[in-house]
């Protein structure tokens, strides 16, 4: 008797609280919106000369600003934690957005660094001018406001109707919460946050597939 009370508590009972905090703390079923509609970015270029949508793809948006090196563990900690879980999913891809000039820095960015990391087919960066970037960022009706180089730590979660998704309640324990992004800094807060809404609007996404017998089922 003794034996196994030893054996519950040596490998079930931490077996136990790893699953309950890697679920995540997240109370809600369906992630509340932030922002509806916020606009397309498919008039600006890629560096291939190329344009992105975001309507029908599941998007984590990211503004890098002029000092694209200065961002770049941000880059790691996202690629590690949220991109390469999700990198084979047809319709999912991450857009970084960025001022015009910044060009080569992107380049070397993505030949040198992310290269080392895997593939980056899903990442896209397009480019603006400053006044755009502003203009777009300021219909995104955010809380938080880029810096004087058009950076921001966080990233967004956007759905497949481009609205921006978040955080808008109350917790577990009944205290308000508000979350429209993501600090790529914190790498907590990506793996036990952004993780666990990531998996929600993934969720969302599969019930409608279901719904649908005409809908892709690259998922």
């Amino acid at each position: 008797m003794k034996k196994n009370i030893v054996l519950f508590v040596l490998f079930v009972l931490p077996l136990v609280a790893y699953l309950f905090f890697a679920t995540g703390v997240n109370s809600f079923i369906s992630l509340p919106t932030i922002t509806k509609n916020i606009p397309e970015v498919n008039t600006w270029k890629t560096l291939d000369n190329k344009t992105v949508a975001l309507n029908n793809k599941i998007t984590i948006l990211g503004f890098i600003g002029s000092d694209v090196m200065e961002h770049k563990g941000n880059f790691f900690n996202l690629y590690e934690i949220i991109y390469d879980k999700y990198k084979d999913f047809k319709d999912f891809q991450v857009v970084m957005v960025l001022p015009d000039g910044t060009q080569n820095e992107v380049e070397e960015l993505l030949k040198i660094d992310i290269k080392k990391l895997g593939t980056h087919k899903g990442w896209k960066f397009v480019f603006a001018s400053p006044n755009q970037i502003f203009a777009f960022y300021d219909k995104l009706k955010l809380v938080g406001k880029l810096d004087n180089t058009l950076a921001t730590p966080n990233v967004f979660i956007i759905d497949k109707k481009r609205n921006l998704r978040g955080r808008k309640g109350e917790d577990q324990k009944g205290t308000p919460e508000y979350k429209e992004g993501y600090s790529t800094v914190l790498v907590s807060e990506l793996y036990n946050k952004m993780m666990d809404d990531m998996k929600i609007i993934i969720y969302e996404y599969r019930a409608a597939l279901k719904k649908n017998q005409n809908a892709s089922k690259e998922l």
